[in-house]
């Protein structure tokens, strides 16, 4: 099906020009048949197009973002005996800068004035915009005169295919209640398909598909493209522009980057327009036709969607193409500078595997929510990451052990700016380096102690006696050379252990009685007196066990 909305000045015919298409009423408003004057959005359909009627007054043009937000076609009109209007080219502008280019002009009253003019005219006034390349067409609602060459033209429209698979977010135009049935909401469905029985998410609730209708038709499912009423069980309260979106799918946007198009500048506080929503936002300039915007409440956005930036008090517009859900904060001086910088490189175009190159590390459900969805491997859980960046993680994770042998993983964790201690553990695969109980170390160089880690494996709290340690060629210089680099500890001359006993230790002691004594440590230790004194000694000096009386018994602090 083919949604497509109306545009052009007041008074020009558009809802006429629909009866006669439809046979349908397009105005649902006593008070607009009353004055023959379109005020809310109206809908009506043939059996394979769908119109979302549009009003062309200018004090309504906030009605006329809401009806054509959600739509990717436009039926233009022009009436023959007036001319282009100043609404026809705030229509233009409106639908330039939301990047619309599909349609037909249709130059309306043919049987009141001579179309050729005005068509010629129209055409002149579409080159240079994304309407340039649509077909012409003059007709009349009174005497059907071009009425089966419009239809025709408006049936060979190219639409996109429906796609099951994607993500459905609805923006919403209209809401009432039905006696016995509740809540009911409607508007244009770009992509997906609803099911009753489905579970959408509509602001920070869920709420359940009831009932479906489209095309005044109760259906149990409706896919995309087309015009659909939602029956709706749940709490919310909703409203026009807010969204039904596919839970889990979407990001809640609230502060984006965007791209801005036309003449001038906008000023800082401006209407966002997108979809049906209508909010006032304030925009931050960074240069080169970038800039930031902050919203009052947050809307489900993603890369490439493009929105209508309008000044309430000059009527002025500008087009805006989203560039960056998941902005950075600008806090140094120079950042918004940078930023602008950065954005350039950006085309607006979904592109995953650009976006992971500039993220480096990022959730694969995130890009996708993103709309800028990637295939790579994962690295970690949901972690993907590009190669590159990836790379330059493990050399500075290796740089970091070496540096302070025995680091604990979460300090590495915090060290590399890393959101996930997964990701550690996944870097640390890819390197000599070896996770012990929480730690990291890297292999033993010092000669002999290689010999050591290898007995300690099975008894971390059994030390080498001198004999062993003669052996294995490590005097005195060679054992403080293997505790600066944190292959071992030493707890007393001749005393020492693998580097992460202290830490284990404390484990297993902590699930004594206590105060616990000095035998009761050394049997849970499995170790003997000579090792478990200094031991004990080692974890008063870190403040983790404390000696109570002179028996040697301790507790925790």
């Amino acid at each position: 099906m083919r949604v497509i909305a109306t545009a052009g000045h007041v008074d020009h015919g558009k809802s006429t020009l629909l009866r006669a298409l439809t046979g349908m009423e397009p105005d649902r408003w006593e008070e607009e048949r009353r004055r023959g004057l379109t005020i809310d959005l109206g809908y009506v359909w043939t059996e394979d197009l769908t119109f979302v009627d549009v009003p062309g007054h200018e004090r309504f043009v906030g009605n006329m973002l809401a009806g054509v937000g959600p739509v990717t076609a436009v039926l233009f009109v022009v009436a023959a005996d007036s001319g282009w209007a100043v609404q026809s080219q705030e229509h233009l502008e409106i639908l330039h800068a939301l990047g619309v280019g599909r349609g037909v002009l249709a130059v309306t009253r043919s049987d009141l004035a001579d179309p050729e003019p005005v068509l010629a005219d129209c055409r002149e006034r579409l080159r240079g915009t994304t309407l340039a390349d649509v077909p012409s067409i003059a007709v009349s609602a009174v005497t059907g005169h071009g009425l089966p060459g419009l239809r025709a033209l408006l049936a060979s429209i190219p639409m996109a295919g429906p796609d099951p698979e994607a993500d459905v977010r609805l923006w919403i135009d209209r809401v009432f209640t039905v006696e016995g049935r509740g809540t009911v909401v409607t508007g244009t469905l770009g992509a997906g398909v609803i099911r009753v029985g489905d579970v959408l998410r509509l602001g920070g609730d869920e709420v359940r598909v009831r009932g479906l209708h489209s095309l005044n038709e109760a259906k149990a499912e409706v896919a995309a493209p087309a015009r659909v009423a939602v029956n709706l069980r749940g709490g919310a309260r909703p409203r026009r522009g807010d969204t039904l979106v596919t839970p889990g799918r979407w990001l809640d946007v609230g502060v984006l980057d965007i791209r801005v198009s036309g003449e001038g500048c906008p000023p800082d506080h401006v209407t966002w327009h997108f979809g049906t929503a209508a909010e006032p936002a304030r925009l931050r300039a960074l240069g080169d036709g970038a800039a930031r915007v902050t919203l009052p409440r947050p809307l489900p956005l993603r890369v490439g969607d493009r929105a209508l930036l309008r000044d309430p008090g000059s009527r002025r517009v500008w087009g805006a193409v989203v560039l960056d859900v998941r902005p950075p904060e600008l806090r140094r001086r120079g950042a918004a500078k940078a930023r602008a910088a950065e954005l350039a490189g950006m085309s607006g175009r979904p592109d995953g595997a650009a976006e992971l190159r500039r993220r480096g590390l990022a959730r694969r459900g995130d890009l996708a929510a993103m709309g800028t969805p990637v295939t790579a491997e994962p690295v970690a859980g949901d972690w993907v990451a590009d190669p590159a960046h990836w790379a330059g993680l493990r050399t500075r994770l290796t740089e970091a052990v070496a540096a302070q042998p025995g680091i604990p993983a979460e300090t590495a964790r915090r060290l590399l700016d890393l959101s996930d201690r997964s990701l550690v553990d996944a870097l640390a695969e890819g390197t000599p380096i070896r996770l012990v109980r929480g730690r990291l170390v890297l292999p033993a160089r010092t000669p002999g102690v290689a010999e050591l880690r290898r007995a300690w494996a099975d008894d971390p709290f059994t030390a080498p006696d001198a004999a062993r340690l003669a052996e294995l060629g490590l005097d005195a210089r060679a054992l403080a050379a293997a505790e600066a680099a944190g292959e071992l500890v030493r707890l007393a001359p001749g005393v020492v252990l693998p580097p992460e006993a202290p830490e284990e230790a404390a484990a297993v002691l902590a699930r004594l009685p206590r105060p616990f004594t000095v035998a009761q440590a050394r049997t849970v230790l499995n170790t003997s007196r000579r090792v478990v004194v200094p031991l004990l000694e080692h974890l008063d000096r870190l403040g983790v066990t404390r000696r109570q009386d002179a028996s040697g018994s301790r507790t925790f602090l």
